[in-house]
């Protein structure tokens, strides 16, 4: 393959919950394609931890702030990247929250909590960043779907609420900027392994970490779960110059569940 492609060489990257999981390895692939990425996270040793690994790598970031339900705390992230990289030219809204329960599970506080960080936090993040982009009339836009957002998932009332926002609002923002230089999408990713999932199994199913883990890992017509990398390759491709034709779409990473 070309090492020319899918390069995004000084390009300068905010993304969203990169402290852990599927975020942390976005910015690690953005940064071994040439990024200048900023790790956004609430949790601040683990962004900086995630910060100086890409930098001990050889790579460039820097750890930003950021919690995503609060537009004081966005805007001085933002601020400090425009203020010293001048730019923001690839936003990976990527922060997000899990919650299992039907809609008698749900109560109004965890509701709101869920809708609060995983959509209201794509709006909040979306809406400090864009203004900096449309002056250059350019940038690029990768939310942090799931394949809830495409089809119903058992017990994820407030989690498929939520992601289903994610999606119509990447299709919105998407058919609203086309003409000015912005591209939005948004990946829909099945069960990832990430350290979310080994901490969920170890608290509500202790004992049974392997056959609960195995059961997951079963939803998935390909045998498996999926990986942070394999989703962070996918959201590098939608970053990169060779998606420049890309706009407004969602991007199903499944393992084949939606193939029925």
């Amino acid at each position: 393959m070309d090492e020319k492609r899918f390069r995004l060489t000084d390009q300068v990257a905010f993304v969203t919950g990169a402290a852990s999981g599927i975020g942390r390895a976005i910015a690690r692939v953005y940064s071994e394609a040439g990024a200048i990425v900023w790790v956004a996270d609430i949790d601040g040793e683990k962004g900086e931890e995630a910060a100086r690994e890409i930098s001990d790598a050889g790579g460039k970031a820097r750890f930003a702030s950021c919690d995503v339900t609060k537009p004081d705390s966005i805007e001085r992230a933002v601020r400090a990247v425009l203020d010293q990289d001048g730019r923001i030219d690839i936003l990976v809204n990527n922060a997000g929250i899990g919650f299992v329960g039907t809609i008698l599970d749900t109560d109004p506080a965890q509701y709101d909590r869920i809708m609060d960080v995983n959509a209201r936090g794509v709006y909040n993040v979306t809406r400090a960043v864009l203004p900096s982009m449309l002056a250059r009339r350019r940038g690029i836009i990768v939310n942090m779907g799931s394949i809830a957002s495409l089809i119903g998932v058992k017990e994820r009332f407030a989690y498929s609420a939520s992601k289903g926002a994610v999606l119509m609002m990447t299709k919105a923002i998407a058919l609203d900027y086309v003409d000015q230089g912005i591209r939005c999408n948004c990946i829909c990713p099945t069960r990832i392994h990430t350290p979310f999932v080994d901490a969920y199994l170890r608290k509500n199913y202790p004992g049974r970490e392997e056959e609960v883990f195995a059961e997951l890992s079963r939803y998935q017509p390909i045998g498996r779960m999926g990986t942070p990398e394999e989703v962070a390759c996918l959201a590098l491709y939608l970053a990169s110059p060779e998606a420049a034709m890309v706009t407004g779409n969602a991007f199903p990473l499944d393992g084949g569940k939606l193939m029925g």
